[in-house]
């Protein structure tokens, strides 16, 4: 259980020296120009944020805190997207639906045509005209 102990207490040393060195500020590119060269000459940029602002960068928002209004213009375009594929999925199936109703539609009207005329044919006397000339049209 000893060896524990002094475990925990090297690494509590190790984070309070981290703590309180000076060069813990923040961590961005030295900013002496003679330092800041890259291996080509080319100047480094600085390549992390501020301290405050890293610290914010994490930082759980509230369930009850204001949106920012990128945040409220980013759901609000996703909600548009998810809206417009929704609605062009309903419309695709719509249109599909049209076509199989209209073609079945169409099958039904041309299978009753031709059982009406194959039963004026079966019971045609031969005494008044066929029917294809005394049809009545509205």
């Amino acid at each position: 259980m000893s060896w524990t102990h002094a475990t925990l207490l090297a690494l509590l040393a190790v984070l309070l020296a981290l703590n309180w060195s000076p060069g813990a500020e923040s961590a961005a590119v030295a900013r002496s120009t003679e330092n800041a060269k890259g291996p080509a000459g080319v100047e480094l940029q600085r390549i992390f944020i501020k301290e405050a602002d890293a610290s914010n960068f994490f930082r759980k928002r509230s369930r009850r805190a204001v949106k920012s209004q990128d945040e409220l213009n980013a759901e609000q375009s996703q909600v548009l997207a998810a809206d417009e594929r929704k609605r062009e999925f309903h419309e695709e199936k719509r249109n599909e639906f049209e076509s199989y109703a209209e073609e079945d539609h169409d099958e039904q009207n041309e299978r009753t045509r031709e059982s009406t005329e194959q039963w004026r044919e079966f019971h045609y006397d031969g005494m008044d005209p066929p029917h294809e000339y005394n049809r009545h049209t509205a």
